[in-house]
C-alpha cells in the first residue's frame, strides 16, 4: 500500500498528483517560483485545493507567468482579469501579483535569478523536516519569518510568513513530507 501525507484527499485525483509529482521537489526555474508565490499569494485566506483546480486559468489570465508581461499588465488588464471567473477575483491580490512580478524582476537583476535569491534562506540546501504525527506540520519558521520579512522590506505585498512557508514548502525549500510518506526519501534522492 502506498502511504501518502495525511492531508492529500484521496477522492481528488488531481490532489494526489500535485502531491505525487510536485509538493516539495526543488524548483530552480524563476518563471516556475513565480508561479508558485503568485499562486501562493492567491491562496490566502482559500484552500490550496481551491486555487490547484483554478490553476490552468491563472496560467492563461496571466500569461503563462511569463513575469515581464505580468509586470507590465495595466488598468485594462486588471479590468480583464477582474471579470475572469477562472481566477480569484480579488482586486488587492491581483494587484500585489503585477507589483511583485516587478519587485521579482528587481531581485532578478540584483542577484542574477531570484532562484539564488530565494534559495539563499535555507543556505542552498532544502531542509528536511521530521513529520510523525498531524502536531508536527508548523505553519512557519523563523527561515519564513526572516524570508517573508526580507519581501516585505523589497515591497512585495500578499507575502506573510504563512505564505511565504507554504511557497517553500511547494518548491521544495522544506521537505514536509511524512516520514512514512514513499515522497518523502524520493525528494530527499534528488538532492
Amino acid at each position: 500500500m502506498c502511504i501518502r501525507c495525511a492531508w492529500v484527499d484521496l477522492s481528488k485525483p488531481d490532489y494526489v498528483a500535485y502531491h505525487d509529482d510536485e509538493w516539495g521537489v526543488p524548483v530552480y526555474d524563476d518563471q516556475r517560483l513565480f508561479e508558485f508565490i503568485t499562486l501562493e499569494s492567491a491562496q490566502a485566506g482559500l484552500s490550496w485545493y481551491t486555487i490547484l483546480k483554478k490553476r490552468d486559468n491563472y496560467r492563461r489570465a496571466f500569461a503563462d507567468f511569463d513575469i515581464h508581461t505580468v509586470a507590465a499588465f495595466d488598468g485594462e488588464d486588471i479590468t480583464r482579469l477582474l471579470n475572469d471567473a477562472g481566477i480569484v477575483r480579488n482586486k488587492l491580490k491581483i494587484n500585489a501579483a503585477i507589483n511583485n512580478a516587478q519587485r521579482f524582476i528587481e531581485i532578478q537583476h540584483q542577484f542574477g535569478s531570484f532562484s539564488a535569491y530565494q534559495w539563499q534562506f535555507v543556505n542552498d540546501r532544502p531542509r528536511v523536516n521530521s513529520i510523525a504525527s498531524p502536531e508536527d506540520y508548523v505553519a512557519t519558521s523563523e527561515q519564513s519569518d526572516i524570508f517573508a520579512k526580507d519581501l516585505k522590506k523589497r515591497g512585495f505585498k500578499f507575502l506573510g510568513s504563512t505564505t511565504v512557508y507554504a511557497h517553500m514548502q511547494a518548491c521544495g525549500m522544506v521537505n514536509d513530507h511524512h516520514n512514512q510518506c514513499f515522497r518523502k526519501e524520493q525528494v530527499i534522492a534528488l538532492y
